[in-house]
């Protein structure tokens, strides 16, 4: 009588360097699997920094070092983002004898060799046999969360009256530079929707906000009576997007977008000064979609079906979980 192979994962490794934005993506991920996860997170010195993704690794942190992040045991699957996590994740394919199924999210940079399962954005160009693509990013915003954020208490965020407006805003970026005139132009945009759409504002800010803006932004929250999340815990951006009639984001975060569109909630999109072909691709196709509208702009009211990329990728990477399985216990 042989055992059927067990084809379920029952312990997850979210794998980073610590940016925030890296981590919520992979968190978002493990949490959809439903499985017991613990986040390592890797921390390798120059030289060995500099030549990542492409390796090698930092001798400091390999598994047999105290503390390594990347000690045995293994788990079932190891989900990992970032350009320095890379090589770690193929080390860690490698020592567990590829009994690790790997994934990892965004373009590694180095193939698609470099994990088992690879998901980039649909605007992205690398595509092969185990890559998956999406119109947006996984997130840590599920219907349920949303759902349960939407009916917490929030004295704040209670007390605004109709329409609330979730405010999103990043920052200077490799592609996007926020200049006095745009930030000028957003600011004005947002007095204007306070004054002929009756708006109240949520607003959020990034380290990538330029100090001028964050300053404006906070004036306005003041003057106005809208609130404005000074950076302190708890993140309140979970409940600014549940209970949000609207949103306003800029475009120089994919990230941000992609966690809006999980509302169904119109999405209005102010453009900085610059831009990238693959956003641009990403915001066409979502305006094709019904999804984002101009800002500055009057309020839209529209709604449409959530986009949530996170369940169908979680989806997937079980699929080819229980596929590998399958295939080690037949060979």
């Amino acid at each position: 009588m042989h055992n059927e192979p067990e084809t379920s994962p029952g312990s997850v490794w979210v794998l980073t360097d610590g940016k925030a934005g890296d981590v919520a993506q992979c968190v978002g991920i493990a949490e959809a699997l439903g499985v017991p996860y613990t986040e390592r997170t890797i921390a390798p010195r120059p030289p060995f920094s500099w030549w990542l993704p492409f390796g090698p690794t930092d001798p400091r942190e390999w598994e047999s070092r105290p503390g390594s992040p990347i000690a045995p045991p293994y788990p079932d699957i190891a989900i990992a983002s970032g350009r320095r996590a890379v090589a770690y994740l193929r080390r860690i394919r490698r020592l567990s004898g590829g009994r690790t199924f790997t994934v990892f999210l965004k373009d590694p940079r180095t193939g698609p060799d470099s994990a088992d399962l690879i998901w980039v954005p649909e605007h992205d160009r690398l595509r092969g046999r185990n890559v998956l693509t999406t119109p947006t990013s996984p997130h840590r915003f599920s219907a349920a969360k949303l759902e349960s954020l939407r009916s917490d208490t929030t004295p704040d965020i209670d007390k605004l009256a109709h329409p609330r407006v979730a405010v999103l805003i990043g920052g200077d970026s490799r592609h996007h530079t926020f200049t006095d005139n745009d930030q000028h132009r957003l600011l004005n945009g947002l007095r204007m929707m306070a004054s002929e759409d009756g708006a109240c504002f949520m607003i959020t800010a990034s380290r990538r906000t330029p100090p001028a803006l964050a300053y404006g932004l906070s004036s306005l929250a003041k003057s106005g009576g809208h609130l404005f999340w000074t950076g302190g815990d708890p993140n309140p951006l979970g409940h600014f997007l549940a209970k949000a009639d609207a949103i306003v984001a800029t475009a120089d975060s994919t990230n941000m977008i992609g966690e809006a569109t999980a509302t169904g909630k119109p999405l209005h999109v102010f453009h900085p000064t610059g831009g990238h072909n693959k956003i641009t691709a990403f915001l066409t196709r979502l305006e094709h979609m019904g999804v984002i509208h101009p800002f500055p702009g009057p309020l839209k009211t529209t709604t449409y079906e959530p986009i949530d990329a996170t369940p169908v990728i979680a989806e997937q990477i079980r699929t080819a979980f229980s596929a590998s399985r399958k295939r080690e216990t037949a060979a």
